[in-house]
């Protein structure tokens, strides 16, 4: 092996004279076997495009591996992943049918120094810093270009160290900043190197320095790994058949050959491309009123609740978006509209959005800068600029609105999941959600939902806990047919962009009651202040209608400080809730979420007193999940404002836990403010 080793570094010192450095991660950005971008075993300092994700599966016995990998920030690679032990099905009493022993957890990884000519690319990475952490290491590595090849280094403690890292349970450890000095007495070098003669091939080597004889703590060691791996040296062939397409098969450990498949695409990116038809009026209504052609175009191209109002030289006009998923875009169609009708004798326009009856914002401009703009004598940065967009108006036109539809109803495919039941890993309920709405006046509604899932195999054999305001759940998940709510809501919009809510009846699945919200903007949107509660019972499982009896409290009641910090210079908003949780638990639940072209990405993570609970499982517990929101408009061609939510998120713990809004303030006002309309302008043109 010295001999190899030495080979190696002559082939890459040839390299140095032979070719130029060349900067960027691509196309070195393949998954490891655990989905990180690395080669095999090891990590490279490499991370995935900003704004692009993996989903993968890979197979080197006696792990399986199901990961799914992101960058949400330039520099940045979050992993998630499932770790498998094949053949070490868990046969201890409560967990008959779990199947073999599968472990959770997180990776990140941060470029801390960009490569450049001559400097390497730099990354810190911390594996697993979360409860059993089996798999758990903090490194720093490098890694060079010099086209063809990609040269690594790296330098990291516990999984690639000399001995295993302990359990942290719910805390989170990272002895790198800890313990520095243990860290680095612990921490062991690896390296590797990666050939890539075209965008569609790559040839791998690597020295792994994983002691699987010492890593007591890894579920597979009893069985399968006592004795030293063979070879510390593995191979690999990468191979893109598609652009988002990976097939990796490698030799690792001097004695297993392994595969790791694997998907990339860009978040947000539509599978089929969105197109809007251009606005081309009826020649039939040519000779109508303009106000009647003008609320005629709007019904066509996806608007509803419209007035139109003609005044001396302006025109105002109010209508409700139905169709497009921004806002932005919704207004540039209304723009589309008026320079192709050309109204004589307009000087101004007017265009107020509204959502459910309520005004959310007001464009105003002049039609000269319309025509100027259509006929490219302004940028869009300059018609903007001589434009006006008001958020705080609360007032729409003293008139009768056309096209309204008071009754609306949708269905959609609807999939949940329920993971690590000792009776099953996986779980999951498959079938239909339907929804009806009457909104009889402005800001108010009735709305019902009913879910029907066929195939259904959500079970547990956990009881439930102290406090059980969601450690029950499985009790309704479990039925084929459930009214998901049943509920009246209004809300209504002041002055000064102060916003009330009020929600009545059965508000979810678990829970009937009262549910009440106040919220303002402050700073052009930047900041967002409310206060929220409810008082709320029980629901029975097996009846739709019914309210539990001899539930562990007859009412519970919850009571926020609510915050929201938004940050459109990289589309972050930061929620901070503090106050009474449902199980009388108090404390705060702080989420981030992050906007990538319409699609929205959460974690959240809470701190309470979990001393109202008896039990162990709750008590010291922290709520903790990810959530995606994916829009509709991504697969169909065409645009939508429906989208899909899910979130993981442990359904057995009773801590930090809030009800389920219908239309929480927050998120109702959405966009809808300075900041992020100035953001989304771009989608105006499109």
């Amino acid at each position: 092996m010295k001999c190899f080793t030495r080979l190696i570094f002559f082939l890459a010192f040839l390299a140095f004279l032979a070719f130029p450095a060349f900067a960027g991660d691509e196309p070195f950005t393949g998954p490891s076997n655990w989905g990180g971008t690395g080669l095999m075993e090891i990590p490279t300092a490499r991370v995935m495009r900003e704004n692009s994700y993996r989903l993968g599966f890979s197979q080197i016995d006696p792990y399986r591996y199901y990961y799914g990998t992101l960058s949400p920030f330039n520099g940045l690679e979050i992993d998630g992943r499932i770790t498998e032990i094949l053949g070490t099905e868990i046969t201890s009493s409560g967990w008959q049918g779990y199947g073999n022993y599968k472990d959770k957890a997180i990776d990140l990884k941060y470029q801390l120094v960009y490569e450049d000519k001559y400097m390497p690319v730099i990354a810190i990475g911390i594996m697993d810093p979360h409860g059993t952490r089996n798999y758990s290491s903090q490194y720093l590595v490098a890694s060079k270009q010099i086209y063809p090849f990609d040269f690594t280094l790296g330098f990291g403690n516990g999984r690639f160290g000399n001995r295993p890292l302990p359990s942290q349970g719910e805390g989170i450890k990272i002895e790198m900043i800890s313990e520095p000095t243990n860290w680095l007495k612990d921490s062991q070098f690896f390296w590797g190197v990666q050939f890539a003669p075209s965008d569609k091939y790559a040839l791998m080597v690597e020295y792994s320095p994983i002691k699987y004889h010492e890593q007591t703590s890894d579920p597979a060691y009893d069985k399968y790994l006592r004795e030293p791996v063979p070879s510390n040296y593995n191979f690999g062939f990468r191979w893109k058949p598609l652009k988002w397409a990976e097939v990796d098969l490698t030799y690792q450990r001097g004695n297993r050959v392994g595969v790791n498949l694997s998907t990339n695409f860009d978040i947000g990116k539509p599978i089929i491309p969105i197109y809007n038809p251009p606005y081309k009026e009826n020649p039939e209504l040519k000779l109508s009123p303009l106000s009647k052609r003008t609320a005629a175009a709007l019904g066509d191209y996806g608007f509803s609740d419209i007035a139109v109002k003609i005044g001396k030289g302006e025109i105002q006009i109010e209508a409700q978006n139905d169709k497009y998923y921004y806002d932005t875009e919704a207004l540039g169609i209304i723009l589309q509209i008026i320079s192709e009708i050309k109204p004589y004798d307009i000087d101004s326009i007017h265009i107020t959005l509204k959502k459910n009856g309520i005004p959310m914002f007001e464009f105003a401009t002049a039609m000269s800068d319309i025509k100027d703009l259509y006929a490219e004598k302004l940028t869009s940065n300059e018609f903007l600029y001589l434009s006006k967009i008001r958020t705080d108006k609360a007032d729409t036109l003293d008139m009768r609105a056309i096209n309204r539809k008071p009754f609306q109803y949708g269905f959609r495919p609807s999939f949940q999941t329920f993971l690590n039941d000792p009776s099953g890993f996986f779980k999951y309920r498959l079938g239909l959600s339907g929804w009806t709405s009457y909104h009889p006046w402005e800001g108010a509604s009735f709305v019902a939902g009913l879910e029907v899932y066929p195939l259904n195999t959500v079970a547990t054999v956990n009881e439930p806990l102290s406090i059980p305001v969601r450690s029950d759940i499985v009790l309704y998940k479990d039925e084929h047919v459930s009214l998901g709510r049943l509920m009246f809501e209004q809300i209504h919009k002041m002055q000064n962009e102060v916003y009330g809510r009020l929600g009545l009846g059965y508000l979810e699945v678990q829970y009937a009651g009262v549910d009440a919200e106040i919220a303002k903007s402050l700073f052009g949107g930047r900041v967002m202040l409310g206060l929220s509660g409810s008082i709320v019972k029980k629901r029975d499982e097996k009846d739709f209608f019914a309210l539990k009896e001899n539930s562990v409290k007859d009412f519970y009641s919850t009571s926020f400080l609510d915050a929201r910090l938004n940050i459109p210079e990289q589309d972050i908003s930061i929620d901070l809730k503090i106050g009474r949780f449902l199980a009388g638990d108090v404390g705060s639940r702080i989420t981030i979420s992050k906007f990538i072209n319409g699609v929205i990405l959460s974690a959240w993570y809470s701190v309470t007193d979990t001393s109202v609970f008896n039990d162990n499982v709750n008590r010291g517990y922290s709520d903790k999940g990810i959530a995606v929101t994916i829009p509709i408009r991504l697969f169909k061609g065409a645009d939508s404002k429906t989208a899909y939510s899910y979130a993981l998120s442990p359904w057995t713990r009773d801590t930090g836990q809030d009800i389920e809004r219908y239309g929480a303030l927050f998120d109702f006002i959405g966009r809808n403010i300075e900041i992020y309309l100035d953001r989304d302008k771009k989608e105006m043109y499109k």
